[in-house]
């Protein structure tokens, strides 16, 4: 049995009517940019998150460039992530001419690690903004990361793009900072039909400067006293994540389910000394982790995910090479050895298929191949 890493057709398919719909819908008023479909849906994020403020964009990136530039983040500032992350989380800042400073992991989490934050933020200058990723769907320890921002006076912007509909102790993802966004890229927990992105926040002021910015800086109409882009949602994404929306709880309840199939199944094929499977930071709460992906590790992983191919088991590597290695990145001035737990966990870690349509034949097919592999050593 193939089992793919994430099939969008088993969702598609008992909300094809309702999707179709919309688009006819949209396609018959031509309202295609923003507008009302893109209003409605801004509404609803902004409710579910408990923020004041959701800022359609065309995409999660462009989501947090346009957070950036209304903060002012430029030449001179500096901007503290983590290099175990997507592109874009670093590649947003340089773009606007400031540096990002990297941080370490937690390897258990994958996320900032809160101990190496604070000694950084000692000894670091001109700090403009701190961002936490919520990697693969569980938040970072916001907590004390919000407490260092407050300590240092720096904003908190929160990297959900992974993460929307999952909640840490303090609320919601992407709503516990000053600022967060989130993407909805196809392979998403929510996903558009191509791209799309949103913003949430709490200051009045800050949403009304990022709606100018997303539209070219233009407020009022063909008049700029912003430089801004075009980073408009289309109304068609607005629609379909609409119709959606309503449903992503439920999927994320499948998605822990089915990592919790994972787990009891692996330790009962005798697994746990070979994998190390994902934690969760925060117990006893719903949906604290979403799981966006279900990552394992081991040292062996090059080899388990060519076993896997070879079975038709559909893995995928997040992230193969820390952004301080990156070749774009080599001015900064990072080497081999700087952020160790990073390093190590592009080395060993491995996406494998967890979506809310998966079924349990699946899994034990997962499961039986990794066994097999791991009895066969």
């Amino acid at each position: 049995m193939s089992v793919p890493l994430l099939d969008l057709r088993r969702q598609y398919a008992p909300l094809k009517a309702q999707c179709l719909a919309a688009m006819e819908e949209v396609a018959d008023s031509q309202a295609l940019i923003l507008g009302p479909r893109t209003e409605a849906f801004e509404k609803a994020v902004a409710e579910y998150c408990g923020a004041p403020h959701a800022i359609g964009c065309s995409s999660g990136t462009d989501a947090q460039l346009v957070l950036l530039m209304a903060l002012g983040v430029g030449p001179g500032d500096v901007v503290v992530t983590t290099p175990y992350t997507f592109f874009a989380t670093a590649g947003c800042v340089v773009r606007l001419g400031a540096t990002p400073v990297f941080v370490d992991i937690d390897p258990h989490t994958f996320n900032l690690d809160v101990r190496q934050l604070a000694e950084l933020l000692n000894r670091t200058a001109n700090v403009k903004a701190i961002i936490p990723v919520h990697l693969f769907g569980q938040c970072a320890d916001m907590a004390a990361i919000l407490d260092l921002g407050k300590t240092h006076g720096v904003p908190v912007l929160e990297d959900a793009a992974q993460a929307l509909g999952a909640r840490h102790p303090l609320g919601h993802a992407g709503a516990l900072g000053q600022a967060g966004w989130f993407s909805f890229y196809p392979t998403k927990n929510l996903g558009a039909f191509g791209d799309a992105g949103m913003v949430v926040c709490h200051d009045d002021a800050l949403a009304a400067k990022m709606r100018a910015l997303r539209n070219h800086g233009m407020e009022p109409r063909y008049f700029h006293p912003l430089i801004g882009g075009n980073f408009r949602i289309d109304a068609l994404q607005s629609a379909i994540l609409h119709i959606k929306l309503p449903h992503l709880d439920s999927w994320s309840a499948g998605r822990r389910d089915r990592a919790a199939y994972y787990r009891r199944e692996m330790e009962r094929a005798g697994l746990l000394g070979h994998l190390t499977l994902p934690v969760e930071s925060w117990p006893g709460g719903e949906l604290q982790h979403i799981y966006n992906q279900f990552v394992v590790r081991t040292p062996r992983r090059d080899a388990l995910r060519a076993h896997l191919t070879a079975r038709g088991i559909g893995t995928e590597i997040y992230y193969p090479l820390p952004l301080h290695q990156q070749e774009c990145f080599r001015y900064l001035g990072y080497k081999a050895g700087d952020f160790p737990e990073s390093e190590r966990a592009a080395q060993e870690s491995l996406a494998l298929p967890i979506f809310p349509e998966l079924t349990e034949a699946e899994q034990a097919e997962v499961v039986a191949a990794l066994a097999e592999f791991f009895t066969a050593a």
